[in-house]
């Protein structure tokens, strides 16, 4: 059978989640423009996040109760999450940030991938046939060939390349931590999961900006306020995620989630000026929509 849609209440928040996760990408890269490393901004962002998901569990009084395999399971997960939010910041900081988080979409591409090498499971064939329509659409969006910048696909490569590479990476990573969340610690509380997670994802941050030789700190008041931001952004963001949709019902990963690159479009070219040729619109809409259909298809319960 279907799953219940989450009704207009849930749709809004959902819509506004993504809101809040497509504007934090945005201060992200205000931070970047303005002295602030990717490590820092990923550590400050962690930190804050496990502060706040650990409040919310003292707060409603969560069990926090792991299982030997949970206990083992977790820690992984946090280091994936970890250097997935590092490698996807420093697309950010490299790409406009529709590109980067469109790149990132394709990551239920690569759960299916790690599912199959893992446990075996053979992917849907409504995911076989959006593979190629999701590449078609990031082949538009990128503008591999370089015809709407007029770099040439050497030329555009050579300017997107790294970037793409980052988020490429952070896209696998988030395919690896959602595969071993669900056969790993899939009964475990989602406040639980994402605190235990997000708290060794801090960990790592922390460690990863220590190794550059300690944080660093905006440059200029800009800066400070992407900083701010960003924690303030996510914090709120992941907070809804598991107190107003629970208790409307509405699964935390729904597809409404992956219009994302669509406020992050607008969002970029109104507060960071950057813009992208209509042709890539059009792609960035295929792989939303590609996205979308693959979360809104029917499941069997």
């Amino acid at each position: 059978m279907a799953p219940r849609g989450p009704g207009w209440a849930g749709f809004l928040a959902l819509l506004l989640i993504a809101l809040l996760m497509a504007s934090n990408h945005v201060a992200a890269r205000l931070a970047f423009d303005h002295g602030v490393t990717v490590a820092t901004a990923v550590a400050f962002r962690s930190t804050g996040t496990a502060l706040a998901v650990g409040a919310l569990l003292v707060l409603q009084r969560v069990p926090v109760a792991l299982t030997a395999r949970e206990r083992r399971a977790l820690p992984a997960i946090g280091v994936l999450i970890g250097v997935q939010s590092l490698c996807l910041y420093a697309a950010v900081a490299r790409l406009p940030v529709v590109l980067a988080l469109l790149v990132f979409n394709a990551f239920p591409l690569m759960t299916a991938l790690w599912a199959r090498l893992l446990y075996g499971h053979r992917p849907e064939r409504t995911v076989l046939l959006a593979m190629p329509i999701i590449l078609l659409g990031l082949v538009l969006a990128l503008d591999v060939l370089g015809a709407a910048s007029g770099l040439g696909a050497a030329g555009q490569w050579r300017a997107i390349g790294a970037g793409v590479g980052f988020a490429l990476v952070a896209a696998a990573l988030f395919g690896l931590a959602l595969v071993l969340t669900q056969h790993e610690a899939g009964r475990l509380d989602g406040r639980v999961r994402t605190f235990g997670s997000i708290a060794v994802a801090a960990v790592v941050a922390v460690a990863a900006a220590l190794a550059q030789g300690g944080f660093a700190l905006p440059t200029a008041p800009v800066g400070w306020l992407g900083l701010v931001l960003l924690m303030l952004l996510y914090g709120t963001g992941i907070t809804l995620l598991f107190t107003v949709l629970p208790r409307l019902g509405v699964v935390g990963n729904s597809p409404v989630l992956n219009v994302e690159p669509v406020f992050a479009l607008v969002l970029g070219w109104l507060i960071l000026g950057q813009s992208v040729a209509p042709l890539q619109v059009l792609g960035a809409l295929i792989v939303v929509g590609a996205v979308m259909g693959l979360g809104l298809r029917r499941r069997r319960v």
